[in-house]
């Protein structure tokens, strides 16, 4: 079995949670068993050591993103940059409000959080709609960073968000799919 199929294998379907209908996917399992999460990580470490992929920094989105771009940061030697709910950062930031289905949210960036010219590697755990990775984009280029790659281990491509990423420019990589119900 590849690395793809071992990950996807060890997702699980929570169907009808948070709301009927919905087929929640949860990555937990990947955390919980440490040879899977080592699978995980060295997924995307492998990926990154490449060269022309190599980042200066990594970024994670609040909150699932920061265990695996802590963890992904720590094996590359790099540093680690938290992208936060509003509210949650105790310095100067730069803020980036965007879209729900039903309201809006914003997320924040210390202002010394990324140089210019720094090329990023923006991680979350999973893309739907696209809108946390997108503005998380967004804080990074406005403090001048390079957005080099957008990561997930999930993309739920009929929810348009990786296609909304890419048509952004945005690159992206994503460990496992999940189409249809």
């Amino acid at each position: 079995m590849d690395s793809t199929d071992y990950l996807k294998s060890h997702i699980r379907t929570v169907p009808d949670w948070p709301a009927p209908g919905v087929q929640f996917r949860d990555i937990t399992p990947l955390l919980q068993d440490p040879r899977v999460f080592r699978v995980l990580i060295d997924t995307f470490v492998h990926r990154y050591m490449e060269p022309s992929l190599r980042p200066t920094v990594v970024a994670g989105l609040d909150a699932r993103g920061f265990i695996i771009g802590s963890v992904v940061a720590y094996e590359l030697g790099l540093g680690f940059v938290p992208i936060r709910k509003k509210g949650k950062l105790p310095f100067t930031t730069v803020e980036e409000t965007y879209e729900l289905e039903y309201g809006s949210a914003t997320v924040e960036l210390h202002t010394d959080a990324v140089k210019p010219g720094d090329r990023v590697l923006l991680i979350d755990d999973l893309i739907a709609t696209g809108g946390t990775m997108m503005a998380g984009a967004r804080l990074l280029e406005k403090l001048g960073a390079e957005v080099m790659e957008g990561a997930a281990i999930v993309d739920l491509p009929e929810l348009g968000g990786s296609d909304r990423l890419r048509a952004s420019g945005l690159q992206l990589f994503t460990l496992v799919d999940f189409a249809g119900h």
